[in-house]
């Protein structure tokens, strides 16, 4: 058995399959991926990374495991699954995620076939697991792998608690404790025993102000959009979706600037010369064939932008989120007896959703010297005819709400 100090959970006992799981080349590859991104060009201490928090959830899905009462090989596959749920994520994490999936068709939750060769498959098999029913947890597949993935999985419950330590903020903290004493299997569904629909708005409610806060702070959108474009360069020459796949953040960081289509974004980035807000839009002021256009269409709206303001086609961002959604309202928690949807049971859960869809932006992004041309621009050709969405900066006259502000 090793133990791990860690700076949320205090230590971390790991043993059997994964202590031997712990130094494999895929995850000690985890070492080496930042756990937010771009969030450190906005919270400098966000340094943490995929490593220590697949740990954090290998330890929680320990004690919900020893709380639930399952023991066995049962067991194992789900502490094996804790401690490999990450593995198939690309560099910088989430902040490619969806261009790492329009070249290879694979999220980071897709790794069936990264357990099924090398030396974690014999690991997994060495300890008589099959590493196909391991993957599936991962992908919370069965009545097991709502723990690893789903609505009130042991990694929701560390992520927000650790990024909210390294951060600073104070709107991820929750009581994980008292979640994952408070799990129950009821008819084969994983929910919160009675009682405890104020937890589980607790949890709902971390996450949505951290999502302003924290994940989706317009800095570190920017610095996410500006990495995208710059990575999706080298995916149109030699590097191929797969070899992204597989990288950590230094090497793609090393890819960038040794390539002179991107050496100057990969400067730009490590210098923290972003681009600013040309325009920052509300979803009411948004046409519905903007809000969900493909990736091919938001490029064309790009290239016309900078035609007709006269600029370079890399000099216009055009960053537009997915709707909201709160998948977090179908939490399941029992009340009288029987299972409820946390949005059936809770009237906090609608009025976070229209919180949710007020904070809810379309940003374009530009040169300092060429945001206000380009936003004048992008209004007209984006359909955007409301007084107020443009801004290089938070300045008299434009609203600031809790997104705009910054720490630096």
């Amino acid at each position: 058995m090793k133990t791990i100090k860690d700076s949320v959970h205090d230590h971390i006992e790991v043993s059997e399959v994964a202590q031997d799981l712990l130094d494999t080349k895929p995850v000690q590859r985890l070492r080496h991926i930042r756990q937010l991104g771009t969030v450190d060009l906005v919270y400098p201490s966000a340094n943490h990374t995929r490593f220590e928090h697949s740990l954090g959830v290998y330890h929680l899905a320990d004690r919900a495991l020893s709380h639930l009462g399952i023991e066995g090989r049962q067991a194992e596959r789900v502490r094996a699954a804790a401690l490999l749920h990450d593995v198939g994520h690309g560099p910088y994490s989430h902040n490619l995620e969806a261009l790492i999936h329009r070249h290879t068709g694979d999220y980071h939750d897709d790794v069936d076939e990264l357990l099924s060769r090398g030396e974690v498959a014999e690991i997994l098999e060495a300890h008589d697991l099959d590493p196909e029913r391991i993957a599936g947890l991962v992908a919370g597949e069965g009545r097991l792998g709502q723990l690893v993935s789903g609505e009130l999985d042991v990694d929701r419950m560390d992520y927000l608690v650790r990024d909210a330590h390294h951060t600073g903020v104070p709107y991820g903290t929750i009581d994980h404790g008292r979640l994952v004493r408070e799990l129950r299997f009821v008819d084969g569904e994983l929910a919160l025993a009675a009682g405890n629909v104020q937890t589980a708005e607790a949890l709902l409610l971390a996450r949505a102000l951290m999502n302003p806060v924290v994940y989706n702070h317009p800095v570190a959108r920017i610095g996410k959009a500006m990495l995208r474009r710059a990575t999706e360069r080298l995916l149109d020459g030699d590097l191929s979706g797969t070899e992204l796949r597989r990288m950590d953040d230094h090497d793609l960081l090393v890819t960038l600037r040794n390539d002179e289509r991107t050496s100057r974004d990969a400067e730009r980035l490590g210098r923290r010369d972003l681009y600013k807000r040309a325009v920052w839009a509300e979803l009411r002021d948004t046409p519905d064939e903007l809000v969900d256009a493909d990736h091919t269409t938001v490029r064309e709206w790009e290239a016309e932008i900078a035609e007709r303001a006269g600029v370079d086609a890399e000099s216009v961002i055009l960053d537009v989120p997915a709707r909201p959604t709160m998948t977090e309202s179908s939490t399941r928690v029992v009340v009288s007896g029987e299972i409820r949807p946390l949005g059936r049971q809770s009237t906090l859960v609608e009025a976070l959703k229209t919180t949710q869809r007020e904070q809810w932006r379309l940003g374009v992004y530009a040169p300092a010297d060429d945001a206000e041309r380009i936003g004048t621009v992008a209004v007209s050709v984006l359909g955007l005819d409301i007084e107020g969405t443009l801004v290089s900066d938070v300045r008299p006259g434009v609203h600031a709400t809790l997104d705009e502000f910054s720490t630096e």
